[in-house]
């Protein structure tokens, strides 16, 4: 079974409680402590089993294969695949049933994270997720005063769109957003305005 970690908790004497995302399940799984075990991490890719006991509540974590990538080793890239990976968890860790589009999500960005600009695939990917959940305010309605929005725009948490008059924050083209909310690329966005973004999406989902 292959799965991608969300999140790790250290429990007594060093064990893990690891939550790792399969194609239609988040799961938490326990991990003993132990010196022949390979090197886990929130992000990694792995291979995995998980055991069932008669004497717990929780599955075993047993046989990870960790299906890495190169691009991993490169502390840039990993760090904001690392940041998106734990507002993702943040955002699932109480859903019950999870469809096959985080991890089929997650996947596209892995292959995308080895040849372009980590923050562009991150942002072009949160909007997938927003336009996936029914969340992208594409009719561009002020969230403040519910007016249409004509001209540039400020985007608060959640990508949602507000007049310079009625909110605090940086100005966006809203031409450009509107693309960006269409096509789901960052192509017709400079780096300024990416790094707004993606600025925007680390305060959370």
């Amino acid at each position: 079974m292959q799965g991608y970690i969300l999140n790790i908790n250290r429990v007594k004497d060093e064990d893990l409680i690891v939550s790792l995302l399969s194609k239609n399940s988040l799961k938490s799984l326990y991990r003993f402590y132990g010196a022949r075990h390979g090197h886990i991490n929130i992000g990694y890719k792995v291979d995995y089993e998980a055991i069932s006991s008669a004497k717990t509540t929780i599955s075993m974590l047993r046989n990870v294969l960790h299906l890495g990538d190169k691009w991993m080793v490169e502390p840039n890239r990993f760090f904001v695949w690392q940041q998106f990976i734990k507002l993702l968890y943040k955002h699932l860790k109480d859903v019950e049933e999870i469809d096959n589009f985080y991890f089929n999500l997650l996947d596209e960005m892995n292959q995308k994270f080895a040849k372009q600009n980590p923050t562009r695939v991150v942002v072009e990917s949160y909007v997938m997720l927003l336009a996936h959940e029914g969340r992208l305010h594409d009719d561009f309605h002020c969230l403040i005063c519910e007016e249409h929005i004509t001209s540039e725009l400020i985007l608060t948490r959640s990508y949602l769109p507000a007049h310079q008059s009625c909110i605090y924050g940086e100005l966006l083209n809203i031409e450009r957003i509107k693309e960006l909310f269409t096509s789901y690329s960052t192509l017709y966005l400079s780096d300024k305005e990416v790094s707004i973004l993606w600025k925007i999406l680390q305060e959370g989902f």
